[in-house]
């Protein structure tokens, strides 16, 4: 099975959200409007993937003598 590419999360949140756009527009065909679904339930999947991932890499970077530093983070700093 080939290994998956990484996922640029800015990138995927961008076509979502046009996905989104478009479907809430209401011009789409069933068919069409299936289609984006489908891809943004992908883009979703791939999103949370990373994201999980990032916060992975932030346990191991916060991680001293074996314990895990648990801090709360906050966006507006």
């Amino acid at each position: 099975m080939p290994a998956k590419k990484s996922v640029n999360l800015e990138k995927a949140l961008t076509e979502l959200e046009k996905l989104v756009e478009e479907m809430e527009q209401g011009n789409l065909s069933l068919e069409e409007s299936l289609k984006r679904f489908e891809k943004g339930i992908a883009l979703t999947s791939d999103c949370q993937e990373a994201l999980q991932k990032a916060e992975l890499k932030v346990q191991e970077l916060i991680e001293k003598n074996g314990k895990l530093l648990e801090k709360d983070f906050d966006v507006n700093e």
